[in-house]
């Protein structure tokens, strides 16, 4: 099957900036998400035509070598294209804002664990159990770094506030 232009998938001029570049991607993802378009396939294909085309046409050495070469020219850069929706998803952060790339923060976001896993648990998957460390105010405190029924003090020396005092549990 012939790949169509990107340009024409995003529909964007040839000399198209890379805002505009960006709003069309968006506009074209949001359209044929996978989520909005429930066992819909072409929806599910042009959703990832346009995340292609984003790829290539966001970058601007990518973006050089298809103007020069067409569709073979990203290969040059090492790009080969999306393997499946779950790639595409993993370049989200930088348009949408989830996962790391501004937003809104979730509870626990900057929460790190590090888990071993046997080579077979990671292929069939597995369960386990983990402890999280998180930290809470203090009961004498909560959290003002003052002594109870006091407030906290500037420094004489540099002026600042204490700042909040944690514990770990």
């Amino acid at each position: 099957m012939d790949k169509r232009d990107y340009y024409e998938v995003l529909g964007v001029e040839r000399d198209a900036e890379g805002s505009a570049i960006k709003s069309a991607y968006r506009r074209c993802a949001k359209q044929h998400h996978p989520d909005v378009n429930p066992g819909d396939h072409a929806a599910e294909e042009r959703f990832k035509e346009a995340s292609e085309a984003y790829e290539v046409l966001s970058d601007p050495e990518k973006r050089a070598l298809y103007d020069r070469y067409g569709h073979s020219g990203p290969r040059q850069a090492g790009f080969e294209g999306f393997s499946g929706v779950e790639d595409i998803f993993s370049h989200f952060a930088d348009i949408f804002g989830f996962g790391g790339g501004g937003g809104a923060a979730r509870k626990g976001a900057d929460l790190q664990v590090q888990v071993k896993l046997a080579f077979m648990e990671a292929v069939k998957g597995c369960k386990k159990e983990i402890t999280v460390e998180r930290k809470v105010p203090c009961d004498e405190c909560h959290g003002s770094g003052a002594k109870a029924g006091t407030r906290p003090v500037a420094c004489t020396m540099c002026g600042l506030v204490p700042q909040t005092v944690l514990r770990t549990w």
